[in-house]
Formats: C-alpha cells, structure tokens, sequence
C-alpha cells in the first residue's frame, strides 16, 4: 500500500502535548498516509487547553470532552484508550497515530501492534522510554519541524549529538552495524534506503531524535562507516580495516 492511501486515526493527548506542534504533527502524518480521524482529548472547561482549543476547528479535529472524576487523575486517557479500541474493531485503519508525552499508554501501543498496525508516536523528550520503545515510530516534538522554523533549527543543531557521543551508544552502534550487514550486496555496499527501511522494521528510531535531519548525516558523522553516493543513491558500508600497513 502506497503511504498515501494509508489511514490513519490521530488521537491527541491535549493535556500532555503542545498546541503549538499541531502544524508539525500533520505534516509528519502525511508522509505515512491521511489522517482520516483526527480526535483531541481533554477536560476543555480547563483554560491550559485553550491553546488547543485555537486550533482545533481550522484543523478539523474533533474534541473530546472529559471531565476529570477524581483531582489528580486524568480521566482523557481512559478515554482515548477506550476509543482506539473501539476504533482498532470497527474501522479500517492501517495505523495509529498517538500524540502524549504519558507512559500510560505504552499498553495500548503493544496491543495495536499486535493487530499488526504502525503506531506512530509523537511526544516531547520527557516522555518515557518504554512509549517511545513500544512505537514503531517515535518522534521528539522538539525537533520534528526544524527543517521549517528557523529558531527550532537552531536549537536542533545546538542539541546535535556529536560521533563521539553517538559512537559510545552501544545500543545505537548495534542496531546501525547490524542494518548495514544484514542489507548488504555482493559488493559490500549498502542501499541508505534499505538499511534505514530495515532499522524502522526493526526499532522506533529516529536520526532527528538525535539532531539529524537525515540518516546519511548520522553515518557521516560516525567515522567507522564510508558513505558512497552514485547520482541519487547514497551508500554506506562498515569502513574497511587498512590491511596495507607493513608488517614489522
């Protein structure tokens, strides 16, 4: 299926995301598919949604009203949980997309992916690590419109973490070495296309989570990998150990 006939149902955490993000968010979205279901949940009597509030008609997504029962406990989350079930059963979607920064719905992520649907989460960079890890993909709100607003590309390239840095993540170094290898041709080279494609199937990652706007950039900033680019086809491929030296 074709990214542009994927559907996809939006659901917002509004207590726990920003308004402002909302433009980012969609433009995100339409590289996946269309969000043909677009709902934000929140207690809306309370003035911190009013941001949303903003937004939501010009953007047509549907609020959601949900009085919070008990103080300190966010009844909009049961909520949106109730509704992508429900959604999950009797729509034909082929993904999710989750907007929160909430752990609690790290439960419903897995169950979504059991049904063999993409879950695509978006949250700032407090959100908790077992959310981001159950998505197939995850994406920083801070950084996902750098390549639109200037100020937030600023900021982006002053959060860049340097190879250095990226080279003592050893989870990280695993998971690129391991997409190399298992993509690789005859030739050695690996497709840019095919080992990114093979680490999204594999883990919710993101270069720009890292201040990258794009995978090559990554690889370039590691030096143990050689990048090879033919026209449009960019290459890499685990840097060759120099067997010239002679032996003493």
């Amino acid at each position: 299926m074709q990214p542009s006939e994927s559907k996809i149902a939006l659901l917002i955490d509004a207590d726990n995301a920003p308004a402002l993000k909302i433009n980012a968010i969609l433009s995100e979205i339409a590289k996946y598919g269309v969000a043909s279901i677009r709902r934000a949940y929140g207690n809306w009597k309370n003035p911190t949604l009013k941001g949303w509030e903003d937004c939501l008609h010009e953007n047509a997504i549907r609020p959601v009203q949900q009085f919070d029962y008990t103080k300190g406990k966010n009844a909009a989350d049961a909520a949106l949980i109730i509704d992508a079930m429900d959604l999950l059963y009797t729509q034909k979607l082929d993904a999710f997309a989750i907007v929160s920064s909430d752990c609690d719905f790290t439960p419903l992520i897995t169950r979504i992916l059991t049904n063999g649907l993409r879950v695509y989460g978006f949250g700032e960079k407090k959100t908790p690590l077992p959310f981001i890890k159950a998505c197939s993909v995850f994406l920083h709100l801070e950084t996902i419109d750098q390549t639109v607003d200037p100020e937030i590309s600023k900021v982006a390239a002053s959060v860049k973490k340097p190879g250095k840095e990226l080279k003592q993540d050893t989870q990280l170094m695993n998971l690129l070495r391991g997409a190399v290898s298992s993509t690789q041709h005859d030739d050695g080279w690996s497709s840019l296309g095919e080992v990114g494609a093979h680490i999204r199937n594999q883990a919710s990652f993101e270069s720009r989570n890292y201040g990258y706007a794009k995978l090559s950039g990554m690889f370039e900033a590691i030096d143990l990998f050689e990048i090879q680019r033919k026209n449009n086809l960019v290459c890499v491929r685990n840097k060759q150990k120099d067997n010239t030296a002679q032996k003493t």
